[in-house]
């Protein structure tokens, strides 16, 4: 959090009428203020390396940078930013490739305005947040799935593993996990890959849909 104790917000979004009135909506907050705003990846990218926003609300469809390249190349530049996704895609392949790329967050542009408030506020707050309308599809199709096998079980898990699927879930990269429990980062990948293996897991998607379904991140 900044001097002023206001959550620094960057908008990116190629439409100005969007932006207007993400903007309204984020200024009446006693809490935030949005500090910077973009209509392509490419200058999302650049302002968010010279304001240091603390989250950027980023459009998945924009034009010269789309959502996705620009969230992989801000988290490669300063993996403690946190990117909002905001889309109209309620497709499963868009949420998988935003999670993949680092965005800790996924919301309907459709939805709520009250939900959009506290998506920002979840992911400032070092968790992971996804649209309702998008987490029951996610859900459904895991348990769909692993419903004959149970593995919706711990299918073994250490406790460690099980931690650290956790923190996975919520957004953490391997060095602050490794940071936390006081144990190296390839350490950390070590007992990920364990319990991927174990639980058939392929990508972070899947972690993230186990997550959902333990109610881990409501937990935040």
């Amino acid at each position: 959090m900044n001097e002023t104790n206001k959550l620094r917000v960057l908008l990116a979004d190629d439409h100005q009428i969007m932006r207007e009135g993400l903007k309204l909506l984020v200024n009446q907050q006693p809490d935030m203020e949005v500090i910077g705003e973009a209509d392509n990846g490419c200058e999302a990218v650049a302002l968010a390396e010279e304001l240091k926003p603390d989250v950027v609300l980023m459009d998945v469809s924009m034009p010269e940078m789309n959502g996705y390249k620009a969230t992989m190349k801000l988290k490669r530049l300063d993996p403690q930013i946190h990117v909002l996704a905001l889309t109209r895609h309620t497709d499963e392949g868009y949420l998988q490739q935003l999670l993949e790329a680092g965005a800790s967050g996924y919301v309907l542009k459709k939805s709520a305005s009250k939900m959009l408030i506290e998506a920002i506020r979840a992911v400032v707050a070092g968790g992971t947040f996804i649209d309702p309308k998008v987490a029951e599809k996610v859900v459904g199709g895991y348990v769909n799935r692993r419903a004959s096998g149970g593995e919706s079980s711990f299918a073994g898990l250490s406790n460690r593993e099980i931690e650290i699927l956790r923190f996975i879930a919520l957004g953490y990269g391997s060095k602050e996990i490794g940071a936390r429990f006081q144990i190296s980062h390839k350490t950390v990948e070590v007992h990920k890959t364990n319990a991927m293996r174990k639980m058939g897991m392929r990508s972070r998607i899947d972690i993230v849909r186990f997550a959902l379904l333990k109610g881990w991140l409501q937990e935040t």
